[in-house]
């Protein structure tokens, strides 16, 4: 009998974990970079900011805003057609 394939998933975290302890990425550091380069767009409301390459998506609360994601450069949602 063949034996079936197992499939491995490998989360986000420990992809960043790998990252930082096996090859030195400062993830403090890149925490920082990218609260400082959001937060002029923050400050004013924005929902999303272009910043270098990418495109941070914010979620905003009472007490903070918070960097929810980061997406390719570009339109934030697809075009749709407005109906009435």
């Amino acid at each position: 009998m063949k034996r079936r394939r197992t499939h491995v998933r490998v989360s986000d975290h420990a992809v960043l974990r790998y990252l930082e302890r096996e090859h030195g990425l400062d993830v403090s550091a890149v925490r920082q970079h990218l609260a400082d380069t959001a937060r002029p767009a923050a400050e004013i409301g924005a929902i999303a900011v272009q910043v270098e390459k990418v495109r941070l998506l914010f979620q905003h609360s009472p007490r903070q805003v918070t960097v929810v994601t980061v997406l390719p450069r570009g339109p934030l949602l697809p075009n749709r057609r407005r109906t009435k």
